[in-house]
């Protein structure tokens, strides 16, 4: 993915749903329970929102999922879930790429072994891939000449970008060069892009950390913050801490428990007709299909799970997810991790001395703008104090490059998904639009 189509979280959105949870709950307890079909009523400027975006032929569809406390999750969609004829109507249960959305999955895979004292946050993530026990950085970001680190590379450094590690999407000059060269690039485009990336991409994920451990950092480890192939590499730590491989243990720690019926690394073929297209736009605006569903990369296998940006998710599946977080690490009393670990998870991981300025890369974003005070926790940022009238302290979400964003402030008990598919993500203003018309949605419920 170039860097034009990264990720551009809506921290409006966090602060407004945040700020207005409590009443939306207490409005929502007023009136009749939501039934399928009912969101409209509920959030009718939201859904007006998301109508004229369709109407406007800005998207082919978009779905959000909106939840408060334990009452039912409201859906409002719009659309369908591709250009051409026949495509399915957007919905609950529609697949999108959610790309970097995967980050706080791994993230939390990550932490539920934390927990079990397979894996500690301080730990070097040698132990595990002994090729990372003596790692280089970079003289300068011209030149591949380089001097040996004096720090190793931890676990935490992984989860919070602060590995000194690049990303194709950030790194420029030689290191992106050598990047490229070793196909360290875990990501899928479309079925034409991926037969010229496989010829230089690792066949297995142990060999992908392999390849990144032979390239210097960009800085000594845990001194600075830079997006990054961290939560890729942690996929390759899980795979040996847990003895299985890392999508086996995420499928099945986190989403059969949590029945996540809709959460793939391939999807399969009898899926494909819920799979939307990922449009982009060509010469004269014309929008067309980047990869689409039905013949998208994401039915084929991929070269190995990419805990970075390698999942093909359901709104439905990523506010169960959410929702467990939200009830820190339980949901309909099947617990996935304990509540002081969901707590840790969310909170701010940061190395000493080592800041997160949303604002500072502008293909990156979180739980927070440049004005807010926020930090890094497991895979995705994290509000450090509560914004009057908006998120509380501990507000944890990250977004993904197809325009797709998920938050949740367990302290109010709320949470939030919207899942659109388009490259780049931030061509429309639906994250600051969304927050306008949920706002509204909200302080109407409220009164």
């Amino acid at each position: 993915m170039k860097k034009g189509t990264g990720i551009a979280i809506g921290v409006a959105l966090l602060a407004a749903c945040g700020g207005l949870a409590v009443h939306a709950e207490q409005a929502q307890r007023r009136a009749p329970a939501p039934r399928a079909g009912t969101a409209a009523a509920v959030l009718p400027n939201t859904q007006a929102l998301f109508d004229g975006y369709v109407a406007q032929d800005r998207m082919p569809g978009i779905v959000g999922g909106f939840g408060a406390g334990d009452l039912p999750t409201l859906f409002v969609s719009a659309g369908r879930i591709g250009d051409a004829p026949g495509a399915a109507a957007a919905g609950p249960d529609s697949l999108w790429r959610v790309y970097s959305m995967t980050k706080p999955i791994t993230g939390m895979a990550a932490m539920i072994l934390v927990e079990e004292g397979k894996l500690k946050l301080d730990q070097p993530i040698s132990d595990f891939l002994p090729a990372f026990r003596t790692m280089t950085v970079q003289n300068g970001p011209d030149t591949l000449e380089s001097h040996p680190a004096t720090r190793p590379i931890t676990v935490r450094n992984l989860l919070t970008h602060t590995a000194g590690l690049g990303y194709n999407i950030i790194t420029k000059g030689p290191l992106l060069k050598a990047y490229d060269a070793n196909g360290i690039n875990p990501a899928q485009v479309n079925a034409q892009l991926e037969v010229s990336m496989r010829k230089v991409r690792a066949p297995t994920l142990q060999e992908f950390a392999n390849r990144v451990a032979r390239l210097p950092l960009i800085a000594e480890p845990g001194t600075r913050w830079s997006y990054s192939i961290g939560l890729d590499v942690m996929g390759a730590v899980i795979e040996k801490a847990s003895g299985m491989p890392f999508d086996t243990f995420v499928n099945t720690r986190i989403f059969a428990p949590l029945k996540m019926k809709s959460s793939y690394w391939q999807v399969p073929a009898g899926e494909a007709r819920r799979l939307s297209d990922n449009v982009t736009w060509g010469l004269g605006g014309r929008r067309v299909p980047l990869d689409p569903g039905a013949s998208s990369v994401y039915l084929q296998k991929p070269s190995f799970p990419y805990g970075g940006a390698g999942l093909v998710m359901s709104a439905r599946d990523y506010d169960r997810f959410l929702h467990m977080l939200q009830d820190y690490g339980t949901l309909d009393d099947v617990r996935i991790m304990k509540p002081e670990t969901a707590r840790l998870a969310m909170s701010n991981l940061l190395p000493p001395g080592v800041t997160y300025n949303a604002g500072s890369v502008t293909t990156t974003g979180g739980a927070a703008s440049a004005s807010t005070a926020a930090g890094f926790g497991a895979g995705g940022s994290v509000y450090l104090r509560d914004v009057p009238g908006g998120a509380s302290a501990g507000t944890y979400g990250w977004g993904g490059a197809a325009g797709t964003i998920a938050w949740v402030d367990p302290k109010k008990r709320a949470r939030g998904t919207v899942m659109v598919n388009y490259f780049p993500g931030e061509k429309y203003p639906v994250r600051a639009e969304t927050v306008k018309a949920l706002y509204a949605d909200l302080q109407r419920l409220a009164q």
